[in-house]
């Protein structure tokens, strides 16, 4: 049995702390003995309990807490830890430190990235700690791979992609009418979803000013915009919504849960970020049969082929995003080609189960090589 640690800094509900959950919660149980440590009334922490688990609380806030790492390394004595998991940069150093001081390998996991500031003097350093202390850094797609190998001091023969999956089972098409009937839609309405937490990488003011062209011309057309609104960056985009004269054509509806409900009263869906890691409200999307358009943002090109399972229009680009969206609007037969081969390609790529393996396979390499006392040379490639 395989004693691991699963970790992470944040207190949000977004794809990181999605897949900090699903890890934790799928792993072969008679491989695998999980342990959790996360912010105190947090999302994960959530999460966690609706699992009938009692996770371990810790606090990570501030600019170096020596007390989060002493607590990280006590636990690992503690609970007699062989691997940590660690999300996101800040448990990423931690846990890397940790690792050195304990000799428990970690597997680091980046998801985005937003998960770095560039401007950080210390940011070369902190690499060099994460290079040292883990045997895997992971990435969610090659392109943020990339992006970091070209921007960071991260080792390359230590990178390696694991895609997010979602659960193909839950993303379904089944048509429901609650959310339209919430907003007061018709049949006649186009109900065109945005999910994702607010925030400057994803692009809403872009969306916004999209949503005014297309409804000059498809009137009947309406958007809503789901995620977390605790960011400032809300009371701007209502401010934009005012300006724009869209109050009644764009809706915002917080964070929900049942994204799958969400997404099949939608007639499209559409991703106008910035930057991303990889998209899994895409995925949802694609699985559950919703035809999508995707700004060329990193990692969506990786789940998406233009005018194949999507269309892929380019980032902050107010007209082609515009173009985009009636273009898959206008055209049946590009909606249909697009939903048949979008589900077949979540299916096969981008699955859960598919995920999980590979982290599994990261973990038994890792113990293995632990246990031998061998070099990264064998590690799983």
């Amino acid at each position: 049995m395989v004693n691991i640690l699963h970790t992470i800094d944040s207190k949000n509900s977004g794809g990181a702390e999605w897949i900090f959950i699903e890890l934790f919660r799928r792993l072969d149980k008679e491989k695998f003995n999980s342990f959790a440590a996360v912010e105190k009334e947090g999302w994960s922490e959530t999460q966690l309990r609706k699992l009938n688990f009692n996770p371990i609380i810790l606090k990570s806030q501030g600019a170096f807490n020596i007390k989060y790492l002493l607590d990280i390394i006590k636990i690992i004595k503690k609970y007699n830890i062989d691997i940590i998991q660690s999300h996101l940069f800040g448990s990423n150093v931690y846990c890397s430190i940790a690792g050195i001081i304990c000799n428990v390998p970690v597997i680091s996991t980046f998801h985005g990235h937003i998960d770095i500031d560039k401007n950080d003097k210390l940011l070369r350093y902190k690499f060099s700690i994460i290079n040292k202390g883990s045997k895997r850094i992971v990435f969610v797609s090659d392109h943020l791979k990339n992006y970091y190998l070209q921007n960071t001091n991260v080792r390359k023969n230590k990178t390696l992609t694991i895609h997010n999956g979602i659960d193909t089972s839950h993303y379904i098409r089944k048509k429901n009418n609650d959310i339209r009937n919430e907003l007061g839609l018709s049949d006649k309405h186009i109900l065109i979803g945005s999910i994702g937490n607010i925030g400057e990488a994803k692009g809403y003011d872009i969306l916004m000013k999209a949503a005014a062209s297309v409804n000059i011309i498809r009137p009947e057309c309406r958007f809503i915009i789901v995620g977390d609104q605790s960011n400032s960056l809300y009371y701007d985009l209502l401010k934009l919504r005012l300006e724009l004269k869209m109050d009644k054509v764009v809706y915002f509806h917080g964070f929900r849960h049942d994204v799958n409900i969400i997404l099949n009263n939608c007639d499209l869906f559409v991703l106008p970020s910035i930057s991303e890691g990889l998209s899994i409200a895409t995925l949802e999307a694609m699985s559950c049969g919703i035809p999508v358009v995707a700004t060329k943002c990193g990692g969506p090109e990786e789940i998406v082929k233009n005018g194949v399972n999507g269309l892929l229009v380019n980032a902050s680009d107010v007209q082609s995003l515009t173009d985009g969206i009636l273009n898959m609007l206008e055209n049946e037969q590009l909606r249909r080609t697009c939903i048949e081969n979008a589900q077949e390609r979540v299916c096969m790529l981008f699955s859960l189960e598919a995920m999980v393996n590979k982290y599994e396979k990261c973990y038994r390499d890792a113990a293995i090589n632990k246990k031998q006392g061998n070099s990264d040379k064998k590690m799983y490639k």
